[in-house]
């Protein structure tokens, strides 16, 4: 028998969308949710992964470049044509874009950075929000839970200085900053909008720097944990926010980075 705590971890009946979840942070997003009940729509840019991806986890996938105003459309559209209504949209989908100051940055890259990271939570929020706001009016009374709920992926490095990472971590600041103005216009509404902010965290993208033993000597010294994070762990913050659990939380920033932020490196 689930007890009452672990209820309202449960997702039964909860229809959810997540971008760039074939991989990574994404997919075991993806496994959360579904391990909690919900249905879920797996959605990437690449069309193959995202079958391949749908497949094995049995759930329906709709490809899209989020970038392209009408593939979001219809990413929407797709969904609700899926599953019959959306509950849940985690915006997941990202790129780092090219190292360096700004003094050196691409601009043509910079845009593309915006662009993935930041337009394309806009827009995609702006079409979902009314559908998942649609079923929250009916899904119970606003003082026990039971509304819609996005989770839009920022970053560690939106809330610290960096000399290198720098079109991405402007970006990543404005997801934040974006989670709370939605979470102000949407919550009358009954629908709750946070973000979460990963730090290091062990990814297939971040083998490189996992294989570099002067970096991960340099940054694990600035991690009280002392050790990369795992995707689970970020899913375990998303499972939070999307679930009755996080019923009372909206326009925050969950920090998941062993740490980093609040240390002097001692």
């Amino acid at each position: 028998m689930m007890t009452l705590a672990l209820s309202r971890f449960d997702l039964s009946g909860k229809n959810a969308l997540i971008t760039g979840s074939t991989r990574g942070i994404g997919r075991a997003i993806a496994e959360a949710l579904i391990e909690a009940g919900a249905r879920v729509v797996i959605s990437s840019e690449n069309a193959a992964d995202t079958a391949e991806v749908a497949a094995q986890l049995g759930q329906p996938g709709i490809a899209a470049d989020v970038t392209d105003d009408a593939a979001l459309g219809q990413l929407v559209d797709g969904t609700l044509s899926a599953l019959g209504g959306l509950d849940i949209l985690v915006c997941n989908a990202g790129i780092t874009g090219k190292p360096g100051p700004f003094a050196d940055a691409d601009m043509d890259d910079y845009a593309a950075v915006m662009a993935l990271n930041l337009r394309s939570q806009v827009v995609l929020c702006n079409l979902a929000l009314p559908h998942i706001a649609a079923r929250a009016k009916n899904s119970g009374a606003k003082d026990s839970g039971g509304g819609g709920a996005v989770v839009l992926m920022a970053s560690l490095s939106g809330l610290r200085g960096n000399g290198r990472i720098n079109a991405y971590a402007l970006s990543k600041a404005g997801v934040a900053q974006l989670a709370r103005n939605l979470a102000v216009e949407w919550g009358p509404r009954n629908v709750r909008v946070n973000a979460i902010s990963p730090g290091f965290i062990a990814t297939e993208l971040s083998g490189p720097l996992l294989a570099d033993d002067a970096f991960m000597a340099r940054r694990m010294a600035m991690t009280p944990l002392r050790r990369a994070g795992t995707p689970d762990e970020v899913a375990g913050a998303a499972l939070f926010l999307a679930s009755d659990a996080g019923g009372f939380v909206t326009g925050h920033n969950l920090v998941v980075d062993g740490g980093t932020l609040v240390s002097d490196g001692s």
